[in-house]
This record gives structure tokens, C-alpha cells and sequence, in this order.
């Protein structure tokens, strides 16, 4: 077991930079929630999904490996991203 693996032998930048990426997910909600300016309820919906399925990843890998819950921003940005831009290309979604 390496010493990022529980959350009681992380160093302390480790914790912050796993508090650090917790923060930064949540703030991604904003967009999320706000994405029913251009998409329909049910992509709203879904999106949502989405997001909270990654919180859930984002709080284990805090306690578990910290470093790695900053990807977990990033992978809902993209995400976000894909399914705004696809679905402005794809399917005529507008502001």
C-alpha cells in the first residue's frame, strides 16, 4: 500500500490538492445547471446525471488517492464540453 492510498497517511498537500480538485468539481455545476440556456430538459437531466455519478468518483478517490481528484474536473469539463458543442452541431440546440 503506497502512502497516498488512506487518507490518514496522505501528506497534507496531497489532502489539499484532493480538497482542491472536490472544489473545482463543484464549481463545475454552475455550467451544468446553466446548460438549460441551450439544451433541452432531458440533455439538463442527463447531464446532471453525469455530474453527480462524478462526485461520487471524486469523494472516493479523495479518500483513497487524492492526486488523482483533480482529473475528475476535468474529465466533467470535457464532458460538458462534448455534449454542448455536439449537441449545437448535431442536433440544432440554440441560445
Amino acid at each position: 500500500m503506497s502512502d497516498v492510498e488512506s487518507p490518514e497517511r496522505a501528506p497534507w498537500w496531497a489532502r489539499v490538492i484532493g480538497w482542491l480538485g472536490l472544489v473545482l468539481h463543484l464549481a463545475l455545476l454552475f455550467w451544468y445547471v446553466a446548460s438549460g440556456l441551450v439544451a433541452p430538459g432531458w440533455a439538463v437531466l442527463t447531464l446532471l446525471v453525469i455530474w453527480a455519478a462524478l462526485l461520487v468518483v471524486a469523494v472516493r478517490l479523495r479518500r483513497r488517492r487524492p492526486l488523482l481528484v483533480p482529473l475528475v474536473p476535468v474529465v466533467g469539463f470535457l464532458v460538458w464540453i462534448g455534449a454542448i458543442t455536439a449537441g449545437e452541431t448535431w442536433l440544432g440546440w440554440t441560445p
